[in-house]
């Protein structure tokens, strides 16, 4: 959606140059139109204006390109720490045996599922907060 805007923007701007060349002409036909100067002025402030223009189409695009390489980042970032955190609770044997869902959104791990026990709870938050690159856990397990 973001490209169309900014080659909206473009055809916008480009339109309103053409406009802008099309005034000195008709200033020529109409008597009492603002004078070819005047309209030469216009068509200068209305160029200026489309070049400002696409070049914030420009920005807009670049900022976008690097939000999305940021996030693409956190994401491999992410699955990687629920991939390191899952191995520790399948090696675990208190926790091996458990139906233990793991999901990391920024760093932040939640843990949900069912544990056979309360110490089993225990355990693999402790395993989750031990695992590098965690920020926070948040232990939604119950015991069954």
């Amino acid at each position: 959606m973001k490209r169309n805007s900014g080659m909206n923007k473009v055809i916008l701007s480009a339109a309103v140059l053409g406009l802008a060349m099309a005034v000195p002409a008709f200033a020529q036909d109409n008597p009492g139109s603002p004078s070819a100067g005047q309209s030469m002025r216009q068509a200068g402030q209305s160029m200026h204006q489309a070049g400002e223009a696409a070049e914030q189409a420009g920005s807009d695009t670049l900022n976008a390109a690097k939000h999305l390489g940021k996030g693409t980042a956190t994401a491999m970032r992410d699955t990687k720490i629920t991939a390191k955190v899952k191995v520790a609770l399948h090696e675990d044997k208190v926790t091996e045996d458990s139906d233990i869902h793991v999901d990391t959104v920024a760093g932040v791990v939640t843990l949900s599922g069912h544990v056979p026990s309360p110490d089993a709870a225990v355990r693999a938050e402790q395993l989750a907060r031990q695992t590098e690159g965690v920020r926070e856990v948040n232990n939604k397990l119950r015991v069954s």
